[in-house]
């Protein structure tokens, strides 16, 4: 069960990934687009900035997903190092049961405010949902809530520097 779980927390993973990729890529083709039909064209687009907008609040909560799974938010490693065993087990538990209780306010104030803001509309986008612009705080709540279930059924509480890391740091 737990490794059907990881596996299935893998391909959760790479659908962040891809989600994530395809937001900066759309920005990057968007913004070009709006500047050149306002200084070229002479005739502003008013949609590119709202949409890159809108991305990019998808694309932040969803690379910190892949960020947190992937151990690469910023975090003092000191304490930890100073650990071992059973009181290194415990700070990453309590580390964890943290992350869970942001998440899950994250999940249920963020499904709240969807909620109340659902029907109405954003200016430059009529048929789009204010409700929908704030749709990836409970989904990014929700998800990392999934990997912190798998943090926790696995205990990786902590990544360890790679010994490639370590010896290059060390000679350099």
């Amino acid at each position: 069960m737990k490794a059907q779980y990881i596996r299935a927390m893998d391909a959760l993973h790479r659908a962040c990934l891809i989600v994530a990729g395809a937001c900066l890529i759309t920005i990057t083709l968007v913004i070009p687009y709006g500047v050149f039909t306002r200084y070229v064209l002479n005739s502003a687009a008013s949609w590119p900035e709202p949409l890159a907008t809108l991305l990019m609040i998808v694309m932040s909560f969803v690379s910190a997903i892949v960020c947190y799974r992937e151990h690469l938010h910023i975090g003092v490693g000191v304490l930890p190092g100073m650990l071992d065993g059973r009181a290194k087990l415990a700070l990453g538990w309590l580390l964890e049961v943290c992350m869970m209780a942001t998440n899950v306010f994250m999940l249920w104030w963020g499904i709240k405010l969807v909620e109340t803001t659902w029907f109405q509309v954003i200016p430059e986008f009529p048929i789009v949902s204010v409700g929908l612009s704030y749709l990836p705080i409970p989904l990014g709540g929700g998800l990392t809530l999934l990997f912190i279930i798998e943090r926790m059924l696995t205990q990786d509480f902590f990544t360890e520097p790679e010994a490639e890391t370590i010896s290059q740091l060390t000679t350099e």
